[in-house]
């Protein structure tokens, strides 16, 4: 293996490593190689939407990244699941299909990211997805990914929760994902048949069919070789064997918001200090990697259910057993969805262009990672602020490869994320007091009727709120200073190597991230490729108001729901 030399060599398989992997390996003239720490995605756990909360906390498939204390949020460590096996995150998530808002990607290109607005983005979107729906102006039906809505809102509570933010004020939204995000309705999911649809379902596996295309699982790469500024290969282990495979054009991390920007100072691309600090020679000063680390971070405000129509009613083993059942033999039922089959995105003020605020709806009274199940019946909202003004950091503990780096997110740092926690806390339970949950409506489990000051409502906060798992931005895109890669997805200052993945973010979009990596995955594949972009879509997208002025706008947070 000592001498193996491929065009491409791809670092991670995950959302965007895979995507990458297949559209590079689709002219034969192309060899490819990806290098993938994790093994295969043959689990059920994987497989059956509903066993999602599995595989994120089993070593077989996840990382095991936690952070650092986290100051804001009582010096609790937040564990950060990633995805160790092909398709990366994408296998072991929630399935949640959001693309976010258009104007998060013409933010992007107002941050510096020329040429990732939302007109050149939509039709990479499109060409990922092959929506259950039907294809039109915003979705797409002939690409990988299997996009559907689960068990069509089946639940009686779905529909309540969708009828309740209308009648709080807020808007509906036939196709959250479509011409308008703003307003409560259907939530998309990456599900094919019945399955899990990864990046390793819907690229990777069909394209390891091909000559041009080889895949180095159980494989844990060291770091980039430079020869002076230029990238010209890897260094992996595998089997307690070190080898070394070269590049004839370029190396791409698509290794995730943590192993990327890892790999980076690992190869001497980084802040000089710190590096030095681990006795690596730095190759090039770059202080912004590993800088700009932001996530989504949840809480749930969630009610008992008086009638007998909850998920909390099928948690028990024989339950389980025949969901299990139900969904070997046919493929369909309960163990064919994720449960969050619906949704909304608010504004929490007046002057906004667009929504800031994201909910999933429960028809459950427990959390995502299986913990804290309510004994009776119950249901809940999760929301999130969508776009966080506090960020972290990501930092080597040491040189060592097989080391996993240290992670501070320094959750509510900044004042506006927990004052916006504060207003959605009560937000969300106006929308939960709405007439349309009146026939479910028991008493409130979380927070509880205890907590009604700002300042208890902060104390429950900082001892609940969990992490959406969406990291994001530590190699951020751009020309500023503290920007990683440039528009192109390169690495400034270095040759031959980019970053295609939710670190190269600059700011996170508004929802959640898989959907927004594959997407990067396809565009970044016509840039690496020097291919024409595909035309820009010219479907107008729905805003509240003036996007520009809506982000000078200094009016205060609202304290009721109607805008």
């Amino acid at each position: 293996m000592q001498d193996r030399e491929f065009d491409f060599i791809i670092v991670g398989s995950g959302s965007a490593g895979s995507v990458l992997a297949s559209r590079l390996s689709e002219d034969p003239a192309n060899s490819v190689l990806v290098i993938e720490f994790g093994g295969r995605d043959n689990s059920i756990f994987i497989k059956m939407p509903s066993a999602c909360y599995i595989p994120m906390s089993r070593n077989r498939f996840d990382w095991g990244f936690e952070s650092e204390p986290e100051p804001r949020l009582n010096g609790r460590l937040i564990l950060q699941p990633r995805g160790k096996v092909i398709g990366g995150t994408s296998s072991i998530n929630g399935m949640c299909y959001v693309r976010g808002h258009a104007g998060d990607y013409d933010e992007w290109e107002v941050l510096g990211a020329a040429g990732w607005n939302y007109a050149n983005c939509l039709p990479y979107f499109k060409r990922a997805e092959d929506c259950s729906y039907g294809g039109d102006d915003y979705r797409g039906d002939s690409g990988p990914m299997g996009i559907c809505n689960g068990n069509d809102m089946a639940n009686p509570l779905h529909r309540a929760f969708i009828e309740a933010g209308a009648q709080a004020g807020y808007l509906h939204s036939g196709d959250v994902n479509g011409y308008q995000q703003e307003g409560f309705g259907r939530m998309d999911m990456t599900i094919k048949n019945g399955e899990r649809s990864s990046t390793a379902t819907a690229y990777l596996k069909p394209a390891m069919k091909r000559p041009n295309l080889a895949v180095e699982m159980h494989a844990l790469t060291r770091l980039v070789l430079m020869e002076g500024k230029r990238a010209v290969g890897v260094e992996y282990s595998k089997g307690g064997q070190t080898f070394q495979v070269r590049a004839r054009r370029e190396v791409i991390l698509s290794a995730g918001p943590v192993n990327s920007p890892k790999l980076l100072m690992l190869s001497g691309i980084g802040d000089s200090a710190q590096l030095s600090e681990h006795g690596i020679e730095t190759v090039h000063h770059r202080p912004g990697v590993g800088e700009n680390l932001h996530d989504h971070l949840s809480v749930w405000v969630q009610h008992a259910c008086t009638q007998p129509i909850t998920l909390n009613g099928r948690m028990g083993l024989l339950s389980k057993a025949m969901i299990g059942l139900r969904w070997l033999l046919f493929r369909d039922g309960l163990g064919a969805t994720n449960h969050y089959e619906s949704n909304g995105y608010i504004r929490s003020r007046p002057g906004l262009s667009f929504p800031n605020i994201q909910h999933h709806f429960l028809a459950g009274a427990l959390v995502f990672d299986g913990s804290n199940t309510h004994d009776g019946h119950g249901y809940g909202a999760l929301f999130n602020p969508a776009k966080p003004k506090s960020r972290g950091r990501v930092r080597l503990q040491s040189g060592d490869a097989a080391q996993a780096p240290t992670l501070l997110f320094n959750y509510l740092g900044h004042e506006d994320d927990r004052a916006l926690y504060r207003l959605g806390v009560k937000l969300t339970r106006e929308i939960l007091a709405q007439a349309p949950f009146d026939p479910y409506r028991g008493r409130e489990i979380n927070p509880g009727p205890e907590i009604q000051s700002d300042d208890d409502i902060d104390a429950w906060i900082a001892d609940n709120a969990k992490t959406c798992y969406h990291p994001c931005g530590t190699c951020k895109m751009g020309i500023d200073a503290a920007a990683v890669v440039d528009p192109q997805t390169r690495v400034h200052g270095v040759e031959g190597l980019r970053v295609v993945d939710s670190s190269i973010m600059p700011y996170i979009t508004n929802g959640n991230l898989n959907g927004p990596t594959i997407m990067m995955g396809e565009r970044a594949s016509d840039l690496i490729l020097g291919k024409d972009p595909l035309p820009p879509s010219n479907a107008p997208a729905h805003y509240a108001g003036d996007w520009q002025n809506s982000q000078r706008s200094e009016a205060p947070l609202r304290t009721l729901a109607r805008s």
